[in-house]
C-alpha cells in the first residue's frame, strides 16, 4: 500500500469560503467594492491593533505601492535582506531606487541590526526588514538605528500574520507593513496583499496609486497603477481571517512537537521577545542539505522546501559581489518542514521518524 505523501504546504479552503465567493458572484459586484472595504477594516482590527489597511492584488503590489506612497524613488537606497524571496528587493528596484543588501543574524534568519547600520549611506531612506518564516525581526534594535539616522522603517510581514515583538503585533512598527495573502501563507484570499499604514496621508497616497491615481472616478491625481483586490478575493480573505488564530495555534503546537522530538538537526530558535507563527518550520542541515531533502521526499514521502537556495544579491536580476557570510550559510543549510494545520498526529510522527532516520544515516 502506497503511503500518501505529506505536502510541504497546503491551502485550507472550506465550505465557508466557497459560500462567500458564491455570495459575491450572486451580488454582481465582482471588482473592488464593499467586500474589500470590510476586509480592510476587519484585518486592521484583528491583526494590527486597528491600523488603517489597504488591500492589493498581491503582496508584491503592496510593497511596491507602499514604497511609492512613501516617496521612494530614483537615487534612494533601501536596506533589505538578501536572504528572502525576490519580491522584497524587486519592489524597491521597481520604484527606481536601489536595494542595498545586508546580512542576516544566524539565529532567527532576520536582518542583522549591526549589518544594517554599517550599510547606511547619505542615500539611505529606509530599512525594510522581513519577518522571515513567521519570526519577527529585532524591531527594538532596528527602530533605534532608524531613529539615530533619521530613516524610515517599512515591514515585509508577508509571512508573519499574528507574530509579535515585545507584545506588539508585526505590522505596527513601520510606516507601512505588507502581509501576503498568497495561497500557501498562514491565511489566504486566493491571491492578494494587505498593507497596514501608519498615517492618513500615506494611506491616501497608497489608495491613489492602487487605483489608476484616482479616489473619485475620472479625477486622476497622479500616475497610478491597477493593483486593486477584487471582492471575490476579499470574501475569501474575510472568512480566512476568522480562522487564522486557530490555525496559528495549531502551527505552534505542531512546531512544539517537532522541537521536542527531532534529533540531529538544528531546530528553529525563538527570541524571548518574539511570538513565532511558523509560516515555515525551518531547520538547519549542515551536511548535504539537498541530499537530506531528497531522501525525505523520495524515501519517506515527506514534503519539504528550501527557502531560499539563491540569495537575492546573487540572482541574475541583481548580480552583486557582496560578502554576506550568514546569508550564504543559511542558503546552503536551511530546510523547511511541514507544520501546516491540516497535519494529523500520524503525519507529525512520520515527519519526526523520517528526519531522525535520515539525520542518523548521515551522521
Amino acid at each position: 500500500m502506497m503511503v500518501q505523501p505529506i505536502p510541504a504546504a497546503k491551502p485550507i479552503i472550506g465550505k465557508e469560503e466557497r459560500e462567500a465567493v458564491d455570495r459575491v458572484m450572486q451580488s454582481g459586484m465582482l471588482a473592488q467594492g464593499p467586500e474589500v472595504a470590510a476586509f480592510e477594516q476587519e484585518f486592521g482590527a484583528a491583526l494590527v491593533s486597528g491600523r488603517a489597511c489597504v488591500a492589493t492584488n498581491s503582496g508584491t503590489s503592496g510593497l511596491h505601492l507602499g514604497l511609492l506612497a512613501a516617496g521612494i524613488g530614483p537615487g534612494d537606497e533601501v536596506i533589505v535582506p538578501s536572504f528572502t524571496f525576490a519580491a522584497t528587493a524587486n519592489s524597491v528596484a521597481l520604484t527606481g531606487a536601489t536595494p542595498v543588501f545586508a546580512d542576516i543574524e544566524p539565529t532567527y534568519f532576520c536582518l542583522d541590526p549591526v549589518a544594517v547600520e554599517a550599510a547606511i549611506t547619505e542615500k539611505t531612506k529606509a530599512v525594510m526588514p522581513v519577518h522571515l518564516f513567521g519570526h519577527p525581526a529585532n524591531m527594538t534594535a532596528l527602530q533605534a538605528i532608524a531613529d539615530k539616522h533619521g530613516i524610515q522603517i517599512f515591514e515585509d510581514a508577508a509571512q508573519a500574520h499574528g507574530a509579535t515583538w515585545n507584545g506588539a503585533p508585526v505590522g505596527t512598527f513601520g510606516e507601512f507593513a505588507m502581509f501576503s495573502l498568497y495561497p500557501t501563507k498562514n491565511m489566504t484570499s486566493g491571491e492578494g496583499g494587505m498593507n497596514s499604514v501608519a498615517n492618513a496621508d500615506l494611506e491616501r497616497r497608497m489608495r491613489l496609486f492602487r487605483n489608476q491615481g484616482m479616489l473619485k472616478q475620472y479625477e486622476n491625481e497622479v500616475v497610478g497603477l491597477n493593483n486593486r483586490m477584487t471582492d471575490l478575493h476579499a470574501a475569501i480573505g474575510r472568512v480566512q481571517l476568522t480562522k487564522v488564530g486557530g490555525w496559528t495555534k495549531q502551527r505552534q503546537e505542531n512546531a512544539a512537537f517537532l522541537d521536542a522530538n527531532l534529533q540531529g538537526v538544528g531546530i528553529p530558535a525563538v527570541a524571548a521577545e518574539a511570538t513565532h507563527v511558523y509560516h515555515q518550520y525551518t531547520i538547519r542541515v549542515t551536511e548535504d542539505r539537498d541530499g537530506f531533502a531528497n531522501a525525505l521526499r523520495t524515501e519517506y514521502g515527506v514534503g519539504c522546501g528550501v527557502y531560499y537556495p539563491i540569495p537575492n544579491h546573487r540572482l541574475p536580476s541583481f548580480q552583486r559581489e557582496l560578502d554576506l557570510p550568514e546569508t550564504e550559510k543559511a542558503a546552503a543549510e536551511v530546510l523547511s518542514l511541514p507544520v501546516h494545520p491540516s497535519l494529523s498526529e500520524d503525519d507529525l510522527n512520520r515527519i519526526v521518524a523520517a528526519v531522525n532516520t535520515v539525520a542518523k544515516a548521515g551522521a
